[in-house]
């Protein structure tokens, strides 16, 4: 599908959380006006591209690029998020991915990733999820066992991961395909177990659920993650007589969640479901199921790919000018494709 100028100026706008009628009165013109360009009823005039270009901190040949995306603009990101989300603050969310994925498709057109490895797109209908995890581990040759800096592993493939502070706990992660490489957008806000069981997640969307639909997505990637991150043949014999202590010990060694780690020895059938019962009284009854110990210590996870391409390009002699215009954004606008400008200050 190929994105057109009202879509591109839609997302632009939801991304930075502007109404229609902000955006109208920061162009001098109509709120109604603004709505016929959104839906392609009408084609600004360039003048008015250059306005909307400064109000929107991106370039006009950005604006009028035709985005050829799987999905296109639109609202088909795969999302691990909470039933209780305000439909506000994921579509919103759902628009930074989206400003995220116009931004890395324009940059990568004209500067190609050569990624390491390569993301699988396989058919749920014919592997079961596991299967599928298993084969990407055995692609990427990943060692035996714990996952260890699974964002980098993820960078491999030419990922881009990416994180920001969504403003609720309630939105973990969305990703979604961007021409030949994917984005990944993750909650800031998450701890380090939580955040790494959404990098697999979304991962498993991607390699599931990139070119085939399915009513069980959700369940294929919780499944995907789960044998991903803790592969059956290698932690099936540690989930036997799971205590509280034992279970934080295994969360240090694989780097998941106490909650998942019985979750996957409940699904492999080795705990039962009164077990499972008395599992989750007892994080309760320590305020542990919605924040648990130990997270703080595991190694943090860090996104580096956009940023790395950004300081690759810096050092083949280009600008933090010339840069941003690959990437189709004005000075002032924040992109993870650059670092912060540093402010020198009198000392």
């Amino acid at each position: 599908m190929t994105g057109s100028v009202g879509d591109v100026i839609l997302v632009l706008r939801r991304a930075a959380d502007i109404t229609q009628v902000e955006l109208a009165s920061r162009l001098g013109i109509t709120q109604a006006a603004l709505s016929r360009y959104e839906n392609d009823l009408r084609e600004p005039d360039d003048q008015v591209v250059e306005r909307l270009g400064d109000a929107l901190g991106v370039t006009t040949e950005f604006l009028r690029h035709e985005f050829r995306m799987q999905g296109a603009i639109a609202a088909d990101a795969h999302m691990r998020r909470q039933k209780t989300t305000k439909p506000s603050d994921w579509k919103r969310v759902e628009a930074r991915l989206n400003a995220f994925r116009m931004h890395s498709t324009y940059l990568l057109d004209r500067v190609p990733l050569r990624p390491q490895n390569r993301v699988l797109r396989l058919d749920p209908d014919e592997h079961t999820p596991s299967e599928v995890a298993g084969f990407v581990r055995a692609a990427w040759r990943m060692p035996v066992g714990p996952v260890r800096k699974l964002t980098r592993w993820t960078e491999s493939a030419g990922i881009i991961v990416i994180e920001e502070d969504f403003g609720t706990h309630r939105i973990d992660g969305m990703s979604q395909w961007a021409g030949d490489h994917a984005v990944i957008i993750l909650n800031a806000m998450l701890p380090t177990d939580r955040k790494r069981l959404t990098i697999a997640h979304e991962l498993g969307h991607l390699v599931l659920h990139g070119d085939y639909v399915d009513g069980d997505m959700e369940e294929q990637a919780n499944l995907f993650a789960a044998e991903f991150l803790m592969p059956e043949h290698v932690i099936a014999p540690q989930l036997m007589n799971l205590t509280l202590g034992k279970l934080s010990d295994l969360k240090s060694e694989w780097g998941v969640s106490m909650q998942a780690i019985f979750e996957r020895a409940y699904r492999l059938g080795k705990a039962s479901g009164e077990e499972r019962q008395r599992f989750y009284r007892q994080m309760n009854a320590r305020g542990w199921k919605t924040r648990e110990p130990g997270s703080d210590l595991l190694a943090p996870e860090h996104a580096e790919l956009a940023a790395t391409v950004g300081r690759r390009l810096g050092e083949t002699g280009l600008t933090r000018a010339e840069i941003l215009r690959l990437v189709g954004a004005r000075d002032g606008y924040a992109t993870p494709f650059l670092p912060p400008a540093q402010i020198l200050r009198a000392v």
